[in-house]
């Protein structure tokens, strides 16, 4: 059961309704009347955002799903407010709500470039392709205030990294240039989330996040620059956006993407509650129909972490909008795989009073 709705807020373009506890809380808020209650204005929920000075910012993992070992995230939270997103769990950690927490309550780490140069610098630092946007997305509307993903850009063109990009936010464009010099060097590839084409379902599902026309061009705009764009056609969330795979393939490919890629929908720890009460709000009468296909493709459960199931689903289900995806993408002529991104020419860039080389 969610928890009750807070009166004395109100909310504009948020996909979370509540704020429910996190799951390593040792209570629960509840809200109860004693008929005591003085009236109050409601106020308008905004965005609050808070700066975070951490001692690295490259994030390793080994997990066997994943094709990266490092990423950086800029950010803790995200305002575009998709409640479908797997990483509102991690607020938990900081003690705030997976809910309205997490895309109203955003960290910035604005020091990320110089850490970044300082853990590129260590003579034990072996170069591979750094994934952004893993977690939640560098260019989410706050960047456009902040700037901090042009710094970590430039401290990678500058060694000569190899970088890839998860984003749905139309602020890539501002760094365009960046991005285009990197490609140019086979050092950079974007990949652009696309869940659906049909501006009133995303815009309930994505709130904040540019509706999809805009994501197309981000696309075209970036393929047009010589960027590798891969279109994401993810979430895919059955009965909702599942059938539009094939139409998402074919737009993303007559803009410009060159490889592509699906995950059908996960739903780890308080994502399920809360993607639950979205559907009971926004979608009542599929609501039991959705999640009984989701369920059908994770085991009979809202979700199944396991390690080679999480990104792929299992049974019937999943194995049918894999197939039609790949049918999809061979028909339509991408690549079956992104094109590997150059380390051989990482070192530290030239300094002012360097000695020049002879060779």
């Amino acid at each position: 059961m969610p928890p009750p709705r807070d009166p004395d807020r109100l909310l504009k373009a948020r996909g979370a309704d509540t704020r429910p506890d996190g799951r390593f809380e040792p209570y629960r808020r509840e809200r109860d009347s004693d008929g005591w209650d003085i009236p109050e204005e409601a106020h308008l929920l905004r965005t609050e955002v808070v700066t975070e000075k951490p001692r690295s910012i490259i994030t390793r993992n080994t997990s066997p799903d994943i094709s990266f070992d490092r990423s950086i995230n800029p950010y803790r939270g995200c305002e575009h407010g998709c409640i479908y997103c797997y990483a509102r769990p991690s607020h938990a950690y900081l003690g705030l709500s997976p809910g309205l927490d997490f895309e109203t309550k955003i960290t910035a780490k604005p020091d990320a470039a110089r850490l970044l140069e300082r853990e590129l610098a260590r003579p034990s630092y072996k170069p591979a392709p750094i994934a952004l946007g893993t977690n939640t997305d560098p260019y989410q509307p706050i960047e456009s205030k902040l700037a901090i993903m042009p710094g970590i850009l430039r401290v990678l063109r500058d060694w000569n990294h190899p970088v890839t990009l998860v984003t749905r936010g139309q602020t890539v464009l501002r760094d365009l240039d960046l991005w285009a010099g990197m490609a140019a060097k086979g050092q950079a590839a974007v990949g652009i989330s696309v869940t659906t084409l049909d501006p009133p379902l995303a815009r309930a599902l994505e709130p904040r996040a540019p509706a999809p026309a805009t994501r197309l061009r981000m696309i075209r705009e970036l393929a047009d620059a010589g960027v590798p764009v891969r279109v994401m056609v993810a979430p895919v969330i059955p009965v909702l956006t599942e059938p539009e795979i094939e139409a998402i393939l074919t737009a993303a490919r007559q803009a410009g993407a060159t490889t592509a890629s699906m995950i059908p929908l996960r739903l780890p720890h308080e994502v399920a509650p809360l993607f639950r009460d979205w559907l009971d709000r926004h979608r009542p009468g599929m609501a039991a129909h959705v999640m009984n296909r989701v369920q059908a493709m994770r085991g009979g459960r809202d979700n199944d972490p396991r390690f080679g199931h999480r990104f792929r689903g299992a049974g019937i289900e999943a194995e049918l909008a894999l197939k039609r995806f790949r049918l999809a993408r061979t028909r339509l002529g991408f690549r079956q795989a992104a094109p590997q991104l150059d380390c051989t020419r990482f070192g530290p860039p030239p300094r002012a009073g360097d000695q020049l080389s002879l060779f």
